[in-house]
């Protein structure tokens, strides 16, 4: 029965690596911002930054996903 959902089980694995991922990076960034008296106008930047980058990946999955079942 495992062997059934071996592929299935890895990619949901590597998703939750990637999710498990942004959160440390985020988390990182968040305590390197408050430790440096960063201005609010490029904490604000950097939260975008990293916020487009979760964006464009959770895109990649929905197009990578309906490309694959068409």
């Amino acid at each position: 029965m495992l062997q059934q959902y071996t592929e299935q089980i890895e990619t949901i694995g590597l998703y939750a690596f990637y999710l498990l991922l942004f959160l440390l990076m985020g988390l990182s960034i968040q305590d390197v911002l408050k430790r440096s008296n960063v201005p609010q106008f490029g904490r604000n930047i950097v939260w975008a930054v990293l916020l487009f980058g979760c964006v464009g990946f959770i895109f990649k999955v929905v197009i990578t996903i309906l490309w694959n079942n068409a």
